[in-house]
């Protein structure tokens, strides 16, 4: 049978409208090409990637224990693997929590659709760092919410701010903030302005969404404590993910928040998936039972700490002076912003013909973005090759930065 295709008219739900290719992914197809240095992507170190030991994990489960390995598992996730999820809460402040207080997720990234699906009715409204991670916003628009746009300043979102955003609009089901080394600005909040949504939060009764995957990635500086350790009223949704700490190739993360919001966690991912892969959940709690990761982590940071400041010497020395950026303390990525009047996505144009890719900031804001930015990855490239793409970035923002 030959199926005419121009007369295929497939009826999409309106929701779809509110959605859009991701820019990112479209620029890494651009970068496909082995010629272009990509501060485009958020990949972690391929190279770091510790193969053998995984090997090593999955022949040891599926010899002792294959056929558990290919079965069916439970929804809240593998028990042993929501112990390893506590030590990691333990690592970020949270001294309390017990394996049943967590759910498996397929990635954290899948936290960031079933949040939305449970709370957000349409026209409800979502609180937003401004800016904020894409992957959210994608996550977030498929059901149909407003957006309110807090901006950042050195210290974490402005609180003022935010007050004036709660107190005149109802309906405000959750703040979404990365308070450690932010995507995509690589921004830390302090302590004063943790305490200080906490507060707000409970004053408003808005829940917060915690999304954690760069905060045990610290270069150097103090440790914050997270939002979930500061937690009064059970307001915090804390996601956290093996994608940095790890590998993004597995798609585990976790999910801690109060009881009664697991219970609806666990509802949605049962319609969702029914469960995360066990195979790759034994495999990984087999990994972590005979190996360091402290002292993988640990490799991680020297790695992107050490790139982290080649990019920003290269800086230093090839941008213009009227280009400012951010240093972060940790992460994998940090902020550019160029004067007033000039548009990133021009010159990213202009950038990929001198064989050097970002990403535009303007894709980093669900209303009225700010076009002057862009943001940059430095940890998955060698040392020498971040030095060129800077170089030859810096001789594009020459040509016009006046």
């Amino acid at each position: 049978m030959t199926i005419r295709k121009e007369f295929l008219m497939p009826k999409f739900a309106k929701r779809m409208d509110n959605l859009k290719a991701s820019e990112i992914r479209e620029l890494l197809a651009l970068t496909a090409d082995p010629s272009i240095i990509s501060f485009a992507g958020g990949l972690p170190a391929a190279e770091l990637f510790p193969i053998d030991k995984w090997i090593e994990a999955s022949n040891k489960v599926m010899k002792n224990n294959g056929a558990a390995a290919l079965q069916y598992g439970p929804t809240d996730g593998y028990a042993r693997l929501r112990e390893h999820c506590v030590t990691r809460m333990e690592k970020v402040g949270c001294k309390d929590v017990k394996p049943e207080d967590i759910q498996i997720l397929s990635g954290s990234q899948q936290g960031l659709d079933f949040v939305p699906r449970i709370f957000i009715d349409p026209g409800d409204y979502i609180v937003v760092e401004s800016p904020t991670y894409l992957g959210a916003l994608n996550a977030f628009k498929a059901y149909e919410p407003r957006f309110l746009q807090v901006a950042l300043d050195e210290d974490g979102m402005i609180l003022e701010d935010l007050e004036k955003q709660l107190k005149s609009h109802d309906n405000v089901k959750f703040i979404y903030v990365i308070s450690d080394f932010q995507n995509p600005s690589g921004k830390t909040w302090t302590l004063e302005r943790r305490k200080g949504l906490i507060e707000l939060a409970n004053k408003y009764d808005v829940m917060i969404l915690e999304d954690n995957p760069y905060g045990e990635l610290r270069f150097e500086g103090e440790i914050q404590p997270s939002l979930r350790s500061l937690d009064t009223e059970n307001r915090v949704i804390f996601m956290g993910t093996f994608s940095k700490i790890f590998s993004p190739g597995i798609r585990v993360g976790w999910f801690n928040a109060a009881p009664k919001v697991l219970e609806k966690f666990n509802m949605v991912k049962q319609g969702a998936d029914l469960q995360t892969s066990t195979t790759t959940q034994m495999i990984l709690s087999q990994f972590l039972d005979d190996n360091d990761l402290e002292a993988h982590i640990d490799k991680i940071i020297e790695v992107y700490g050490k790139r982290k400041n080649v990019m920003v010497d290269a800086m230093k020395k090839y941008f213009p002076e009227k280009v400012t950026y951010t240093n972060p303390e940790g992460g994998l990525f940090l902020w550019v912003t160029l004067p007033e009047g000039l548009n990133a996505r021009d010159i990213a144009v202009k950038a990929i013909e001198k064989k050097v890719a970002f990403v535009p900031g303007g894709a980093f804001y669900p209303d009225s973005p700010e076009e002057n930015h862009f943001r940059l990855n430095y940890s998955c490239m060698p040392e020498d090759k971040i030095e060129e793409g800077i170089k030859r970035l810096g001789e594009v923002l020459h040509e016009v930065v006046k």
